[in-house]
């Protein structure tokens, strides 16, 4: 059983208690966890994490163990380490789907529960959505950038612990990676294992010839070898090849290909191919690493590198301005049947969130298929299908007019009072569901270099609503100044 139900902060804990204290422990909240700007300074984001969340709640239970170490704190009352005693989950997540491209202050998962399973999932859910966002997102970065390129994922031995190696690895493979050098990962998740030699095993050798030979009697027909030891030209191709003709060609086999790991990778890589191809390898593949990032891909094409695959470590495990920054924030209680709106108002604006039960919605150019903005609207408001108006909440004179449209609700509904009703697909169906929707996308979005900002909308009665609320909690701080006032007089 994995519970990982004390990964929670103190504070979500002693919140709890005076929630119970208070007799309010069955008082219904609701909370959204989203994102205020989309990391990488990308252009969007990828959903990641929800699979996570679902083993995390379904093993939701404090043990004896638990409750003995809480008495230790000498913070808790009995009849609340009574209550944790029989804890579990009894409400509601919606969320939006691992894989899909997702965008700033869009609710990615809203939680409708009794205030203190509200709280104490907090901690675990912005832990799986800020480490699962961030390895798709920089993955699928990266394999906008390669094309027709494939990307294969071996950043263990760089990342921050195994269980993010792991996590790392099966982020990649959700949104497009052929393959992982992460063996556990591979276990686990049943996604392929990719792999080709390390320096030491050449240079333990006697020569790099003899490395090259005794790997090919093991791996005949998986001989890839790595080629930039000493001399990737003078020494690593030359041994291949004669590797490949003296060993793997006489015995039935050919040589899959070669990896370059250092140096000038856009001549080495055009160099390689014509050694390859005269020596009568063409089908030989040639895959390139050593740190490449977007940029680095950017550049090797417009070389001209012959790459055939290439493999990233550190920049999917951790990559540049990897800090996603999910947030968790209550946005409404129900008393008496009634939604009461929330909100949290903040000296910078970026930080006022969207009050409210809300619903998300992708909007569809019928014609062409590609989105052309998410709507965040109150949740019993109807949607017309004909036609619309889109506000931009960031500048309100910035409006569109829509028509021929299709509208599709975002999230879907994972816990239903506590037990599970969705059905989890396997990374595969995860990364054709992330290919197709990342084609929804205009390229613009996905540009590496100043990316075309993706318009999240308001609904005008949500827009409405918030500034109301805005309006009545500032009107109240000028009228509790006046009455300060008039007390100093």
């Amino acid at each position: 059983m994995n519970n990982k139900t004390m990964m929670t902060d103190l504070y979500e804990l002693t919140m709890s208690q005076v929630y119970f204290n208070e007799n309010k422990k069955d008082e219904i909240a609701i909370f959204d966890a989203f994102f205020r700007k989309e990391p990488m300074e990308s252009g969007y984001a990828v959903m990641a994490g929800l699979d996570n969340l679902i083993e995390y709640i379904q093993n939701l239970k404090f043990t004896n163990d638990d409750i003995e170490y809480l008495r230790t704190l000498n913070l808790f009352n009995e009849p609340f380490l009574e209550y944790l005693k029989k804890f579990k989950f009894t409400g509601e997540i919606c969320a939006i789907p691992d894989g899909t491209p997702v965008f700033r202050n869009t609710p990615l998962i809203t939680v409708k529960a009794p205030i203190i399973e509200t709280q104490i999932i907090e901690t675990a859910l912005l832990s799986y959505l800020n480490a699962g966002i961030c390895y798709a997102t920089a993955a699928r970065r990266i394999i906008e950038s390669a094309g027709n390129i494939n990307v294969m994922e071996f950043g263990a031995r760089r990342a921050l612990g195994p269980d993010a190696a792991v996590e790392a690895s099966k982020c990649a493979i959700m949104v497009g990676a052929i393959g992982t050098s992460n063996v556990l990962a591979g276990k686990k998740y049943n996604i392929p294992v990719m792999g080709t030699m390390a320096h030491s095993f050449v240079t333990e050798s006697n020569s790099e010839y003899e490395a090259f030979l005794n790997f090919a009697k093991t791996y005949p027909d998986n001989c890839f070898l790595l080629v930039d030891t000493y001399d990737t030209l003078k020494s690593g191709i030359p041994n291949a090849i004669k590797v490949a003709k003296e060993f793997l060609l006489p015995n039935g086999y050919r040589l899959k290909g070669i990896r370059i790991d250092s140096g000038d990778l856009a001549y080495l890589s055009k160099e390689a191919r014509k050694m390859l191809d005269d020596a009568g390898f063409r089908d030989a593949k040639i895959c390139l690493s050593n740190g490449i990032n977007n940029k680095t891909i950017e550049s090797l094409k417009i070389q001209g590198a012959e790459m055939d695959v290439i493999g990233l470590g550190d920049n999917i495990v951790l990559p540049d301005k990897a800090r996603v920054g999910c947030v968790y924030k209550n946005v409404a209680i129900i008393k008496k049947n009634q939604i009461i709106p929330k909100i949290k108002l903040s000296g910078d604006i970026i930080k006022t969130i969207n009050p409210g039960y809300k619903k998300v919605y992708r909007i569809y150019d019928k014609k062409t298929k590609y989105a052309l903005a998410d709507l965040i609207a109150l949740h019993g408001e109807e949607i017309p299908k004909d036609k619309y108006l889109l506000i931009d909440p960031d500048d309100e004179t910035n409006i569109k007019h829509i028509k021929d449209y299709e509208i599709e609700e975002l999230q879907i509904p994972i816990f239903i009072e506590g037990k599970l009703v969705y059905e989890n697909p396997n990374v595969f169906k995860k990364r054709e569901y992330c290919n197709d929707q990342m084609k929804t996308l205009y390229p613009e979005i996905k540009r590496i270099e100043k990316p075309h900002k993706y318009y999240v909308n308001l609904s005008k009665n949500l827009l409405v609503l918030k500034r109301d609320m805005i309006m009545k909690i500032k009107n109240n701080n000028i009228e509790n100044k006046k009455q300060k006032v008039k007390g100093l007089k």
